[in-house]
């Protein structure tokens, strides 16, 4: 009966200590993951957005969806022009003597590929709609709208992902902490998400953490 007891205390004893590691390690390696995944994510995102602001500065608005934004990215091209200061006598009616008037001139000087401009020689933007480490080969969610500000008609959009579907095999119990984040150095609340639906933005909702991560 003692050994049996010694047995049991024995087997409590390593429960409880590996209950202790796991409260302790736990976090600091699911804060390791998401930072990962993250940061994946968040330079995917960026490339929607640079993709999307290029899309808004040929056609005066973002692309509802991803088809035609990948479209634009593969056929659009940028127009590059020179501004340049100008003047030229005109004879004014009121006082009867010529005046200079002084204009600006705006001259294209060529064209170049978004597609080249953006992505060099990567082909990544065909699949800008991918989440990175779905599990189940889920897509971004991506909405553009035209919204009123002050009287002032301003295409906006959004690009986003739950944190669920990036972090799918993470304890619950981390991932449910995660979802409730309210802090400057995190990605506040159950998405990852650049730009808005309510407001003229195309910041993301990610710290700086993630622009310094792709930097180095």
């Amino acid at each position: 009966m003692k050994t049996i007891i010694q047995i049991v205390l024995w087997i409590a004893c390593i429960g409880l200590a590996y209950l202790i590691y796991s409260s302790v390690t736990g976090p600091i390696e699911f804060k390791k993951v998401k930072q990962e995944r993250f940061a994946k994510v968040v330079s995917k995102l960026k490339d929607i957005r640079n993709a999307q602001e290029a899309y808004k500065t040929a056609n005066g608005k973002y692309a509802n969806d991803f088809k035609s934004l990948i479209s634009f990215v593969d056929t659009g091209k940028y127009t590059i022009t020179q501004q340049r200061d100008s003047s030229y006598m005109e004879m004014d009616k009121t006082y009867g003597i010529e005046l200079l008037k002084e204009i600006k001139i705006i001259d294209t000087l060529g064209f170049v590929s978004v597609k080249d401009s953006l992505f060099k020689n990567d082909d990544r933007y065909k699949s800008l709609m991918d989440v990175p480490y779905a599990q189940g080969g889920e897509k971004f969610e991506m909405k553009s709208a035209i919204i009123d500000k002050g009287g002032y008609k301003a295409p906006v959009f959004e690009a986003k992902v739950k944190k669920s579907v990036v972090l799918f095999d993470q304890p619950k119990d981390l991932l449910t902490r995660e979802n409730a984040q309210i802090s400057v150095e995190e990605v506040n609340g159950d998405v990852i998400k650049v730009g808005s639906l309510e407001q003229v933005s195309t910041s993301g909702n990610w710290p700086p953490i993630y622009d310094k991560k792709e930097d180095l």
